[in-house]
């Protein structure tokens, strides 16, 4: 999309008066307009997650819990007056083309359409989107092309607690050299690149999609199947896939997420269902090729 058009946008999504967003967006508003209510993370992010609890997807025999490889999110970042906002959205096939219409009505980018996984039944394919503007106005937008897919909005009950983590949680945080968080009995980790990542001269920390995302969900007998994917530069690529193949998981696919970016970054999705110590020396030889933050 040109720079004219991206401003013409912005300014449908910002609408013709002035900006009505002070310093501070009203989330609240902004989680209404959209739906669902989302939460603060780090960086001043609001982030609303959206997982597909209505599609029951399998690979290789395991069945996929939503946290797993099913999460739809949004994600929107201040920007003075207005606000931008990243996202990534589950979708079955025959959503895709009139999510993708009525983004395209509303001036919301699609950056990127493709698959995460091989052989998942259903398959599932994840389209990128990205926005600037009003909040409120993005949030609309966002929720009338989501409604064109049977994407959840309901937050689900707490009643029931998930099963006990069947992984040694305490050695795998330690082979990786970083701390999961268990979620909907899922363990999963989000560590994110050293450099300052951009797009479009705005910042883009890891809440907002820039963090390496490593998935473990337990298949018994101390088995866990993995998913997520490794956010690289260029040279960092083919490292990454020998390392990951050399352990036995295996790469399905590389892709862009976002256009505009800073430095230009790929993203190698990958899986695995084994051993979950030993999958984690795995992930963890493969991060050893990649610049990550160290603490």
């Amino acid at each position: 999309m040109s720079l004219t058009m991206r401003l013409a946008a912005v300014f449908v999504l910002a609408g013709a008066a002035s900006p009505c967003w002070a310093a501070d967006p009203d989330w609240a508003a902004v989680g209404h307009a959209l739906g669902k209510e989302g939460a603060m993370q780090p960086g001043g992010i609001y982030r609303v997650a959206l997982p597909r609890t209505d599609l029951k997807v399998s690979l290789d025999g395991v069945p996929l819990k939503p946290g797993f490889a099913l999460g739809s999110w949004l994600a929107f970042e201040p920007s003075g007056d207005a606000a931008m906002v990243m996202g990534d959205l589950v979708l079955t096939q025959d959503e895709v083309n009139p999510v993708m219409k009525k983004m395209e009505e509303s001036g919301i980018e699609v950056t990127a359409l493709h698959n995460h996984l091989l052989r998942a039944e259903p398959a599932t394919m994840y389209m990128h989107v990205m926005g600037h503007g009003d909040p409120v106005k993005l949030a609309q937008a966002l929720h009338a092309a989501l409604q064109l897919s049977k994407t959840p909005f309901e937050t689900a009950s707490g009643g029931s607690q998930p099963p006990a983590m069947d992984l040694d949680t305490a050695g795998i945080d330690k082979i990786l050299g970083a701390q999961g968080k268990a979620n909907g009995g899922v363990l999963q980790y989000g560590i994110p690149r050293a450099e300052k990542i951009e797009d479009e001269g705005m910042p883009v920390p890891p809440a907002l999609g820039s963090a390496i995302a490593i998935n473990f969900q337990p298949t018994g007998g101390s088995k866990a199947a993995i998913t997520g994917d490794f956010v690289l530069i260029a040279q960092e690529v083919n490292p990454v896939a020998k390392a990951l193949r050399e352990n036995g998981i295996e790469v399905t696919a590389i892709h862009n997420h976002m256009l505009d970016e800073s430095p230009r970054l790929f993203f190698m999705h990958f899986w695995a269902n084994d051993d979950a110590r030993t999958l984690a020396a795995g992930l963890r030889a493969a991060l050893d090729n990649v610049n990550i933050a160290r603490s």
